[in-house]
């Protein structure tokens, strides 16, 4: 059973912490949308828009809270009585010799059951909540085909990632540099790989047609000196009414893919500023920088899994001891890891996030430099209405985990550059 020791009372101490902030957090989300549409936000919304995107987030906030107090229980009650030293019993004895066949099991099976579990929640957050409000075009065979191909690539591509990883902490000295080394190499594969393999398995990316979108498009990529290589329409219509647009390829190779929800809801002039927004990204050099700080960071992680995984390491034997499982090995080092870090990584979120906020408003300065201004703020409008996006989100969620800046703030930095 677990030992209530030093690391396993400061761990339930920052998870109950973390779950709390957040909980909180939720709750002044609820407060702060007003019962009756502010003064400031006429003219941008209507009465009974407003009405609708409140009781969207009233709805979506009580199934986050639902889901995040079963999701707290699980984790707990799991821990509690023992179960991560049971897991690690049961898939040694169906591989007692074959260590890496042992680890990639126990991920198997936990990993497997925390989908198991997820599954009701994602089916009901789709065909109840998103149905309510008009979001979801999803069909129950579409649904369920997505979950099919999300858990074959995770067998296909992560499980090889696994088994190299498990392989590096058991047969190599120093394995923290040379995991993460394979790491970042695999990361940037990942990046070429997933706009021409794996996405295509998930919507069907479709050459745009001639004609004034494209021709715009092109026009602002020459002037922004984008190297442009291809412009495409996605099908996203078939899963959400929900608007979006992706930049794919890496290096110099760019392509634009924009959702065909996007291109029916917005003017030739907003989708060519909302595009320029996100070349803006590209211009401001905020991807290799946010690559970089990535791969520094798995670094720093690596490092730490190293001492996590340590068979003669005090850390390791006090982060063993806090879960009950009596022999130290990779495969529950890195689990037990992953739970000891995560209050630690939302932590680290909050930087990451003001970070990225920061790149936000840069990317729409960039934006309307070189297309609208006003443009922009009629696209980030008709955004926020279309999506019943929080008009008005409480700063300790934005701190929390908001990537992007609140619109109003957005809107009124773009006002100035008009």
């Amino acid at each position: 059973m677990p030992e209530m020791n030093a690391m396993a009372l400061g761990l339930l101490v920052m998870i109950f912490l973390v779950w709390k902030l957040d909980f909180v957090a939720t709750l002044l989300g609820l407060k702060s949308f007003a019962i009756a549409l502010p003064d400031r936000l006429r003219g941008m919304w209507t009465e009974e828009a407003y009405e609708k995107a409140r009781q969207y987030h009233t709805d979506s906030s009580r199934f986050s809270i639902a889901k995040s107090v079963a999701s707290l229980m699980t984790i707990l009650v799991f821990w509690l009585l023992g179960g991560f030293s049971w897991l690690d019993g049961l898939t040694r004895g169906w591989f007692p010799d074959q260590p890496i066949l042992m680890g990639l099991a126990f991920f198997g099976v936990l990993f497997g059951g925390q989908a198991i579990l997820a599954l009701p929640w994602a089916w009901y957050d789709t065909f109840v909540i998103e149905t309510r409000y008009g979001f979801n075009k999803m069909t129950p065979s579409v649904f369920f085909a997505d979950q099919g191909k999300g858990l074959l690539l995770a067998v296909i591509i992560g499980g090889p990632i696994a088994a190299l990883v498990l392989w590096i902490f058991g047969s190599v000295s120093m394995p923290w540099l040379w995991a993460w080394l394979a790491f970042s190499v695999i990361q940037i594969i990942m990046l070429i790989l997933a706009p021409v393999v794996f996405l295509p398995l998930f919507n069907k990316y479709e050459p745009m047609p001639d004609g004034e979108l494209k021709q715009a498009i092109e026009e602002m990529a020459r002037r922004c000196h984008f190297p442009l290589t291809g412009l495409y329409i996605v099908d996203g219509s078939k899963r959400s009414t929900k608007a979006n647009a992706q930049f794919i390829g890496f290096g110099k190779t760019k392509k634009i893919a924009l959702f065909d929800t996007l291109v029916e809801k917005h003017s030739v002039a907003e989708l060519v500023a909302v595009l320029a927004h996100e070349i803006g990204h590209f211009q401001c050099k905020h991807v290799p920088q946010r690559l970089i700080a990535s791969i520094v960071q798995s670094g720093v992680l690596f490092f730490l899994i190293g001492l996590a995984t340590d068979g003669n390491g005090v850390f390791s034997r006090m982060l063993f001891d806090a879960f009950g499982v009596a022999q130290i090995s990779p495969h529950v080092g890195l689990v037990l890891f992953m739970i000891l870090f995560s209050p630690v990584s939302c932590f680290l979120g909050v930087v990451f996030n003001a970070w990225s906020r920061k790149h936000e408003f840069e990317a729409d300065a960039y934006a309307a430099k070189y297309s609208s201004a006003a443009d922009l703020i009629s696209a980030l409008k008709q955004l926020t209405v279309d999506n019943l996006s929080h008009p008005t989100p409480h700063p300790l969620r934005v701190w929390l985990d908001y990537s992007h800046p609140p619109m109003i703030e957005r809107l009124e930095a773009l006002e100035k550059h008009r």
